[in-house]
């Protein structure tokens, strides 16, 4: 819909554009905290300790770049550095200088880090089953997951 404003057209969201829109942004906000909530009453860490934690164990050899988790990790872009070097003081992670460049460092999960990212993973799977996958059957997942794979593609890996 293109509506006249001073000589240019404007693109005008329809009501269901705005709710598709501001309904996508509020479930993963509520869904993000739903996760949370569930880690902080289980007394675990929050929700980014996990998603670091998980690109490190799934990677080969346990290793990645700071900057490579940086481009993987599901949450906002925050400071991997800052949450590389706590995770090195809890012992669940070892970082290390890059030998090819000097500049980078590499972080490896410790068997501690294997250990926590194993007891996180029930409570972070149960929260996503009750306030997420619990609310569509196998067809409607399969259908989000392409819709959702339309932005993914565009944006890279």
């Amino acid at each position: 819909m293109k509506k006249k404003t001073g000589g240019k057209s404007a693109n005008v969201w329809t009501d269901t554009e705005t709710s598709a829109w501001t309904g996508l942004v509020r479930a993963q906000q509520y869904l993000i905290n739903a996760v949370e909530d569930a880690l902080r009453e289980n007394g675990l860490p929050p929700l980014p300790w996990y998603d670091v934690l998980w690109e490190l164990d799934r990677a080969p050899g346990g290793s990645l770049r700071l900057n490579e988790i940086s481009r993987r990790v599901l949450l906002d872009k925050y400071n991997i550095t800052r949450l590389s070097q706590r995770l090195e003081q809890e012992g669940l992670v070892r970082r290390v200088p890059c030998t090819q460049d000097g500049r980078g460092i590499f972080a490896h999960i410790t068997p501690g880090g294997r250990r926590l990212r194993k007891k996180m993973w029930p409570v972070y799977e149960r929260a996503v089953r009750e306030h997420f996958l619990s609310k569509f059957g196998k067809e409607d997942i399969a259908r989000i997951d392409r819709l959702m794979r339309r932005i993914r593609d565009e944006s890279g890996p």
